[in-house]
This record gives structure tokens, C-alpha cells and sequence, in this order.
């Protein structure tokens, strides 16, 4: 097969792919799975604190926050999840970033899944996972902060 004709047939696969993906998800689920905001590890000086954790679905899912004066500056994230959970994961740092840490406790699986245009019944559960995961993750920051004093 030509090249040029290869590339027309796998272009038009990613297509008939992406199409039915949107089907099982949505358009902004699928959006975020394919080109995550935050994904990745950032430097370790520009971490303050990471937490991960497994959730009992089996995905692992972390974040990495960098924390100013009780306000979230920076948040990434990994997972090993479906797209749905990359997606939630994606959304939650979104909704973190430039917040205060109290803002940021009050989040909810509801909220995430709001912001994704609604999760499938059967990927709820990657919502929870996010909210799990940051929760814990600011949890262990107090703790830390109350261990300098």
C-alpha cells in the first residue's frame, strides 16, 4: 500500500475511533483523554506535596500540587486508568488550580463529573477517585505544614 494511501486509511480510522468514543463518553471526556492538561510529573522543586493513591477498581491515580500561601498553584496529575479516569484526573487539576486549599477540599465527585458532561454509570467511580487522591493529598500537606511548627 502507498504512503500516502496508508495515511488516508489510518487517518480515517482515528476518526471512525474517535466517533465511537464519543458515543461510550462524551465529547469533553474524550477531549481530555486525548490531550491531558497537567499529565506528568513535574520537577521535584516545583512540588510541594504528592499523594497517590489506589482506588478499589484497582487505578492508581496522583497528583502533584504546588502550594503557595494555603493556594494551589500548579497541579499535574498521573493515572493508570481508562480515559475516563485520565479525563476526571485531567478535570480535577482544572478545577484546583489558582484555588484556595479550602476550595479545594469542598470539591466533589458531583463536581467533577458536572464539568465532564457526565460521566457513564459504569466510570463514576473515576470521579471519586480524583477527589479521593487530592483530598489525601491535602491532608498529608497539613500534616507536614503542622510537623515545621
Amino acid at each position: 500500500m502507498p504512503k500516502d494511501k496508508f495515511d488516508e486509511y489510518v487517518e480515517n480510522l482515528q476518526k471512525i475511533i474517535y466517533e465511537e468514543e464519543i458515543k461510550v463518553y462524551n465529547e469533553r471526556i474524550v477531549s481530555l483523554y486525548h490531550d491531558p492538561k497537567n499529565w506528568g510529573k513535574p520537577p521535584e522543586d516545583e512540588i510541594t506535596i504528592s499523594k497517590t493513591y489506589e482506588g478499589p477498581c484497582g487505578d492508581t491515580m496522583s497528583f502533584f500540587l504546588k502550594i503557595k500561601d494555603k493556594i494551589i498553584e500548579k497541579a499535574n496529575f498521573l493515572t493508570d486508568g481508562c480515559g475516563a479516569s485520565v479525563a476526571a484526573g485531567c478535570q480535577t487539576t482544572l478545577l484546583i488550580e489558582n484555588r484556595s486549599l479550602d476550595d479545594a477540599e469542598k470539591l466533589k465527585q458531583e463536581d467533577i463529573d458536572a464539568a465532564l458532561n457526565g460521566l457513564p454509570e459504569d466510570h463514576k467511580h473515576c470521579a471519586e477517585l480524583a477527589v479521593t487522591t487530592l483530598k489525601r493529598a491535602i491532608d498529608d500537606y497539613y500534616i507536614l505544614e503542622s510537623l515545621k511548627k
